[in-house]
């Protein structure tokens, strides 16, 4: 068998894709969007076909992203037939992210049929939430048809408490009672408590709307907001729309959600840019307050992804705003999808077939 794991990471417009070697060294990291009007398949056939053929035979397995896993998928899972038709049955719950993913299977299995692949879940590290954090307040009927909180972004939360538990280690620290919050912000965002490995709470729920204010998400709102628009006689697909690509930073700044725009906009005195920030930060030092009532404490506040690397402004924001924290740690992380997607498909390829379904 190969030494290399292909990693496909398909979103709603974008794919990336990696060759990650045994040690977790990237030998190949690229992407590209998917322009509108683009096939994915063509993609898929055009572009990523020639970039992978030098390295053809070295190539072991397949790992792809899945954004929504549900409740029956809570470890990196082999596809199979089956496998594949339980994934088509979840797709209503990730519309967007799921049915790309499932293209990308498809395209594997036809190019290399002999190699083993593997599904990994934005949903499966928040597995371990307790009841009392994934249960909404809705009657039982509904409850028993899967209305719960699931939690997103899992699988860079799952390398950020790696990560930082390894650094804890080489300080001598326990990490079994390491209080970690990861900080996942960027486009998307969200925020996982995790304690000793474990994540214990989280701000997506049900779908990535919930939570912190976002690039064109909503975030949490006021759900009478949504009964009070249906009997003005909006449509779901309208309101879909509305939340999910006209909100958020967008919304509120009335020209984009790009966080390096709106602090330009800001400094220069742009009204509904500062208030974006405003509201952006007033939501984010809350959740992380949540966050933090959730653990008992905090340890270490981990950020990452594209906001949380590289918003310098942000970072004093936070300290100055967490001060009453008292003693605690901030480290700055790259988010690596793709490095913990390899991983998580090598590790599990090593044990053999996962018993992840219900």
């Amino acid at each position: 068998m190969g030494d290399l794991t292909l990693v496909i990471n398909l979103g709603s417009s974008s794919l990336k894709a990696a060759l990650v070697d045994s040690t977790g060294a990237f030998l190949w990291h690229s992407g590209r969007s998917i322009a509108a009007g683009e096939h994915l398949e063509d993609v898929l056939r055009q572009w990523l076909e020639p970039e992978l053929e030098p390295h053809r035979e070295r190539i072991g397995l397949i790992g792809h992203r899945v954004v929504h896993g549900g409740e029956r998928f809570t470890a990196p899972t082999q596809i199979t037939e089956n496998v594949l038709k339980t994934l088509e049955q979840l797709t209503p719950l990730a519309p967007l992210h799921n049915p790309p993913a499932l293209m990308g299977m498809a395209w594997g299995r036809a190019w290399a049929p002999s190699l083993p692949q593997w599904a990994c879940f934005d949903t499966a590290f928040h597995s371990t939430l307790p009841a009392a954090a994934y249960t909404y307040a809705i009657p039982a009927e509904f409850r028993q048809k899967g209305f719960r909180r699931f939690g997103f972004h899992g699988i860079n939360h799952q390398h950020i408490a790696e990560t930082v538990a390894d650094r804890w280690s080489e300080q001598d620290q326990d990490p079994s009672t390491l209080r970690l919050i990861s900080a996942h912000l960027g486009a998307g965002a969200s925020l996982a408590a995790i304690h000793g490995g474990r994540c214990i709470d989280t701000t997506m729920g049900f779908t990535p709307l919930e939570g912190l204010v976002m690039a064109t998400r909503s975030g949490t709102i006021d759900p009478g907001m949504m009964l009070e628009l249906m009997r003005e006689g909006y449509s779901t697909d309208q309101m879909a729309a509305m939340l999910q690509k006209q909100s958020g930073l967008k919304g509120l700044t009335g020209f984009g959600g790009d966080m390096r725009e709106i602090r330009e906009a800001a400094e220069q005195g742009h009204a509904s840019a500062i208030k974006a920030l405003d509201v952006f930060r007033h939501r984010l030092v809350q959740l992380l307050g949540a966050m933090a009532a959730s653990l008992g404490g905090v340890d270490v506040l981990a950020l990452t992804g594209g906001v949380g690397e590289h918003d310098r402004t942000l970072h004093g924001e936070l300290a100055r705003a967490l001060s009453w924290w008292g003693n605690y740690a901030t480290m700055v992380i790259p988010a690596d999808e793709e490095g913990m997607i390899a991983r998580l498909c090598q590790r599990q390829n090593d044990r053999g077939p996962s018993a992840a379904i219900g």
